[in-house]
């Protein structure tokens, strides 16, 4: 069963950088380019980061599930381990909202409230 959920988790690591990175290459840049995006807060500036870092909260996700994986691996494993990264996982979420929206799109504080009741709830 190790092999298993270490495979898994490979797999999802994979699709995670090959999700952002042919995104990113091949879906966003050729989106973004449009002049028919909506105009949210003036431009359509606000609409362009909260869809990428939407895209790319996608493959941080994933990182996280293959990230719980390998821990559900470990002959160490204990539920602490999985409140810390789902805690961890969240952290990034809201630093890449927060980042790309310019504190703009509110899920970064969603997302960081998340982070510290896991991380309370952990101790």
């Amino acid at each position: 069963m190790t092999f298993l959920l270490y495979l898994a988790a490979a797999l999802l690591i994979l699709v995670s950088l090959a999700h952002s990175y042919l995104g990113e290459r091949f879906i966003l840049i050729r989106l973004f380019k449009r002049d028919n995006l909506p105009q949210l807060f003036g431009s359509s500036d606000f609409t362009i980061r909260t869809l990428r870092f939407a895209w790319h909260l996608t493959s941080i996700a994933w990182l996280g599930f293959a990230a719980l994986l390998l821990a559900l691996a470990s002959p160490e494993f204990t539920p602490t381990m999985l409140l810390l990264i789902i805690a961890a996982t969240f952290v990034l979420h809201s630093a890449l909202a927060l980042f790309l929206s310019r504190g703009k799109h509110w899920s970064w504080l969603l997302f960081a409230v998340v982070s510290v009741l896991l991380i309370v709830a952990e101790r």
